[in-house]
């Protein structure tokens, strides 16, 4: 799947707040409440998520 250019501007999201490039990707969800708590344990493993699921989807 191609890259489009809100893709980009989720990544860059997720790299400054991974849930908010969650949430622009997935919505409220389980995914976000994954990624917050992620992103409270520490930043890195909730950017690694982030990307996963902006990746991924």
């Amino acid at each position: 799947m191609p890259f489009t250019a809100s893709d980009v501007c989720k990544i860059i999201f997720a790299i400054i707040l991974p849930p908010l490039g969650v949430f622009l990707e997935r919505g409220c969800g389980a995914d976000l409440l994954i990624n917050i708590c992620l992103t409270i344990l520490g930043w890195l493993p909730g950017i690694i998520h982030a990307l996963y699921i902006i990746f991924k989807y």
